[in-house]
């Protein structure tokens, strides 16, 4: 029934959105104390990989695991490990070790393996419980409540490590992944699917999973239309890497390195995006949903140009938070194509590749622009990044899109 879909639906965000406001108060503070202990582009790019490559190395298993398993105990198990690693950290912390530095790139690989396992689950898990019918439209409601949640906690985080220890932003984590944890797993009811894996029963277990695996991504490249978007996706990642992850830097070596500035950017950015899933969930896009990431990839790569721009602060705000909006253009339809034209057996391993993309790209732009932004200026590589993203609207705009 109706009302079922949309509890469960409720129960699923609600849940979700509350353990990851704990992830991103947690990751918010590693990645600012890193950025204010070393105002170090190399150290940054050490960070991103820290951060990234976990998730590569382990998404192809993951996708399979999405695809035979539960997929709500995926989440749950990767969520409490997670939260497991932040309250170690916490007492590491807590006992004196002396390389806070050490413990948070620790730390953050670790987390990196965990949300490597969940995003795939996450992707494909949505699809089990909404109707293809509202899936844009609680794609775009995901979106803005992922984004008020990068609005608010740029702000606690910033308090927290200003009053009080690192550690208690790790015990938050804790505390709110085992609320979010409890809902997901007690209160949202997921319909029983039979799950299309046999292929593996009678094989040893490992070979199984490689044989799966294999099938997965043959299945990607018999369909034209997924590869090229996952190609595109990836490319647009890889040169989008300077404003995601180099903007802090920036603020911090033009602007000042005051704690506060960090918090504006993080909270403008979020503000748009908010707006932004706000707008795609209202709007729903184009009927056809290539030409709103079209729309996107041409007025993200206009804003990032903005950003190397900008003469001021205060007008760099604006632009980060215009440059929000446009982020949820992407993404939503995007994410909509993949779940009504993916088969849902192939769901898993197919987010897992788009997992690997994501987190193999923006760290192999940092290995490329990290380094770089020691010598040369980020005010240069936003301007030459941007360009190349807004350019890459002309291939995105010639896909000849088709959905089931």
């Amino acid at each position: 029934m109706e009302i079922n879909w949309k509890k469960n639906t409720a129960l699923f965000l609600g849940g979700q959105a509350l353990s990851f406001f704990g992830t991103m108060v947690v990751q918010y503070a590693i990645l600012w104390h890193i950025t204010l202990s070393t105002q170090s582009g190399a150290m940054m790019t050490v960070f991103t990989i820290a951060a990234f490559l976990p998730m590569f190395v382990i998404s192809p298993f993951a996708g399979v695991w999405a695809d035979r398993f539960n997929r709500k105990y995926i989440i749950n198990i990767s969520d409490g490990a997670i939260a497991l690693v932040s309250l170690l950290a916490a007492a590491f912390i807590w006992a004196g070790f002396d390389s806070i530095v050490g413990i948070l790139f620790v730390c953050t690989i670790i987390r990196s393996f965990g949300q490597g396992v969940q995003t795939p689950a996450d992707g494909a898990f949505i699809p089990d419980i909404v109707p293809q019918e509202h899936l844009m439209r609680i794609n775009g409601i995901q979106s803005s409540i992922y984004s008020f949640i990068n609005l608010a906690t740029p702000a606690v985080s910033g308090a927290i490590m200003t009053f009080a220890p690192l550690e208690i932003l790790f015990l938050l984590d804790v505390v709110t992944a085992i609320i979010g944890i409890s809902i997901v797993l007690f209160l949202v009811k997921t319909p029983e699917k039979e799950k299309p894996l046999a292929m593996g029963a009678t094989a040893q277990k490992g070979a199984a999973y490689f044989h799966d695996l294999k099938a997965g991504i043959t299945y990607i490249r018999q369909h034209g239309f997924i590869l090229r978007i996952v190609i595109l996706s990836a490319i647009f990642l890889f040169f989008f890497a300077p404003a995601a992850f180099l903007t802090p830097l920036q603020v911090t070596r033009t602007f000042g390195d005051e704690v506060w500035r960090l918090s504006a950017i993080e909270i403008v950015f979020s503000a748009g995006m908010i707006a932004g899933g706000l707008l795609i969930g209202v709007w729903g896009g184009f009927r056809n949903r290539i030409y709103t990431m079209t729309l996107s990839c041409a007025l993200t790569g206009l804003f990032t140009v903005c950003l190397g721009l900008a003469p001021g602060f205060s007008l760099y705000l604006v632009v980060m938070g215009i440059l929000g909006v446009t982020f949820p253009l992407w993404n939503a339809p995007f994410m909509t194509l993949l779940q009504t034209t993916v088969d849902t057996a192939f769901m898993g391993r197919v987010m897992s590749v788009f997992t690997m993309v994501s987190s193999t790209m923006m760290p192999m732009g940092m290995l490329v622009f990290g380094p770089v932004a020691d010598t040369v200026s980020i005010e240069t590589l936003l301007i030459g990044t941007g360009i190349v993203v807004a350019l890459l609207c002309i291939p995105m705009a010639f896909i000849n899109a088709y959905e089931r």
